[in-house]
């Protein structure tokens, strides 16, 4: 979520003061101008795109470091388990 907000907020102020400096001057829009315009904000949609992918991403590997941790735990309680049995058994002195 983070990583959206970094690329959306700059890029949003970047738009925000071109279109303040347009407005502002006379003669209205240059073509140069309005290309501009439109790149930056082809440029925010493609950064907001690659974050929510990065977002998947990381829910992802969420998930996976959760079910290995989950595999783990199962494997340190069987460890216990085993080495609780073995101490029960008769030792041959």
């Amino acid at each position: 979520m983070s990583l959206l907000k970094n690329f959306k907020l700059p890029a949003f102020f970047v738009v925000l003061f071109l279109s303040a400096a347009l407005f502002a001057g006379c003669g209205g829009l240059s073509e140069a101008q309005l290309a501009e315009l439109d790149a930056l904000r082809q440029e925010v949609k493609s950064l907001e795109a690659e974050a929510n992918q990065l977002k998947d991403e990381r829910a992802q590997l969420e998930s996976e470091i959760q079910t290995i941790n989950r595999k783990l735990a199962e494997c340190n309680k069987q460890k216990e388990e085993t080495r609780a049995n073995l101490q029960k058994l008769p030792s041959d002195k």
